[in-house]
């Protein structure tokens, strides 16, 4: 009997999974089996950007999916395979009728798997469909109206998936495998999310309707951020949630706001952050978006006049401190302990550590990119590379964004009770100096036990320094000609806009 195949990507849910709804519709019209899919890729699972922490997430989404599927008559089948040989070998065995999958922005890899997919779906007679998932567009031609396309989808009502799924095929399927059986050691996660839909539709009612009332104002300080976020990334990136159901459920929490008594003193509160909150939904997708129009940002500056800026530059004792959170500035030493312990920091201290590696450290983002990348447990591509390169500078329609490490600990934990938390060298250093410790006096560091140099290191480069030679040398690729036409091209291209507008070249 043919098979309707459902492949499971970074899809890991039952609810609003459009791929899993249309399969199950047909394979009942036409009296096929319907065949659930994951792939535990090695090329992908051993790739650069990949990590223990992922995998582990990964598998606690698998275990739900496949509880979710057995209790609708379903099965998840696991397989140990390449894309095009698992399909090769399940076509010869059951004869697929048609492929259904979400349309997936995700590495060069998955790009190049998919293309190989498709190949194979033209010479096999298998047919390949391909749904959205999210607000992101194939083959748009520039942003005018985006924004309105990606409402229109957030608001589509949610397909249905059966109470009752059509009869699997009967086919071997592999264990759940744990990150041992690749290879993937421990890189210092410590206290990682649980993955699955429950935990994330949890995590997420938790911040609408308790964490989150602070959040417009205190998203930027990792004091308190990891509460005040919603902590829904990682849950989105791998589709235990998908970004409709997140606004659906948000908008209905907006709805209940405008009914309660005006004079609720929190109601100012509410209203501020979830308007925040689903803002930064529409931008999850509008990064993603870029990506998507321009691949090759995972590589190559966007802004190619950025090009042989840093690429010969690289210095491997400045990329071992700033890895090892041992760059002698306490708050970006803070935030990459607690990113590698954790695997989430929050969206300020996110894009500190990378302007700090490319402007005070001036090191490529290619690298430093991958290891933010290895870190993150919501590592979703587009975002990471849009993001990477905006804070290095190399998209040439942003700003130039160089932080101060010092400004940051002050404004944005001025009781060093962050710094103190993950810096236990430096947990007896008086108030005056944690932030800027190699200021404190011989005595002090005597009498507090921290040596500068000795239990925690002095600055690694001299910020003031390090801040006009890194402005200089960007704005110095700037000025030609050739570098406003290269920007205007950017900005129409992959410029943030909810109505067509004239690029002019003081927009960009």
């Amino acid at each position: 009997m043919p098979v309707e195949l459902v492949w499971f990507k970074k899809d890991l849910r039952v609810v609003d999974h459009p791929a899993l709804s249309k399969a199950s519709e047909v394979a009942l019209e036409r009296g096929n089996t319907l065949c659930c899919v994951y792939l535990y890729e090695d090329s992908i699972i051993n790739a650069e950007d990949f990590s223990r922490r992922h995998l582990l997430f990964i598998n606690d989404c698998l275990r739900e999916l496949g509880s979710e599927l057995n209790r609708k008559g379903q099965r998840l089948l696991l397989l140990r395979d390449e894309a095009v040989a698992a399909f090769s070998k399940l076509h010869v065995e059951y004869q697929i009728s048609t492929i259904w999958s979400h349309e997936e922005t995700g590495n060069d890899l998955s790009y190049k798997r998919d293309k190989d997919v498709a190949q194979w779906c033209k010479q096999s007679g298998v047919d390949w469909i391909e749904l959205p998932q999210n607000g992101v567009i194939r083959r748009l031609t520039n942003r005018d109206g985006w924004s309105r396309q990606w409402v229109k989808r957030m608001k589509q009502e949610i397909p249905r998936v059966p109470e009752s799924l059509p009869k699997s095929p009967d086919s071997q399927s592999c264990e759940i495998l744990g990150p041992e059986i690749f290879g993937l050691a421990s890189d210092g996660e410590r206290h990682l999310q649980l993955g699955g839909t429950q935990a994330g539709l949890e995590c997420l009612e938790s911040f609408l309707s308790e964490r989150g009332m602070g959040y417009t104002r205190e998203m930027s300080s990792p004091v308190v951020a990891f509460d005040s976020c919603s902590r829904i990334s990682p849950y989105l990136t791998y589709g235990a949630l998908s970004i409709r159901q997140a606004y659906q459920i948000g908008d209905r929490r907006q709805k209940a706001l405008r009914e309660l008594d005006s004079s609720e003193p929190s109601l100012k509160s509410w209203k501020s952050a979830l308007k925040s909150f689903m803002g930064r939904l529409r931008w999850h997708c509008h990064f993603i978006q870029k990506l998507e129009d321009e691949p090759s940002l995972e590589f190559r500056n966007l802004f190619r006049s950025c090009d042989g800026l840093r690429e010969n530059e690289w210095n491997e004792t400045y990329y071992h401190a700033w890895v090892s959170g041992k760059t002698g500035y306490p708050m970006v030493d803070a935030c990459m302990r607690a990113l590698t312990a954790i695997g989430w920091m929050n969206f300020r201290m996110r894009a500190m550590l990378m302007s700090f590696a490319s402007y005070h450290l001036w090191l490529h983002w290619r690298k430093t990119g991958l290891h933010l990348a290895r870190l993150f447990t919501d590592y979703e591509p587009g975002i990471h590379w849009s993001q990477t390169q905006m804070q290095s500078g190399t998209t040439g329609i942003n700003s130039i964004r160089v932080y101060s490490p010092t400004k940051q600990a002050l404004d944005q934990d001025p009781d060093g009770v962050f710094i103190r938390e993950w810096i236990p060298e430096l947990r007896n250093v008086p108030q005056t100096y944690i932030t800027e410790p190699w200021k404190m006096p011989d005595l002090e560091q005597s009498m507090c036990h921290c040596r500068i140099g000795e239990d925690y290191p002095g600055p690694i480069v001299d910020h003031a320094t390090v801040y006009r030679s890194a402005q200089k040398r960007i704005r110095s690729v700037r000025g030609s000609d050739e570098a406003k036409k290269q920007r205007q091209r950017i900005y129409r291209k992959h410029g943030s806009r909810r109505r067509p507008r004239e690029v002019k070249p003081s927009a960009v």
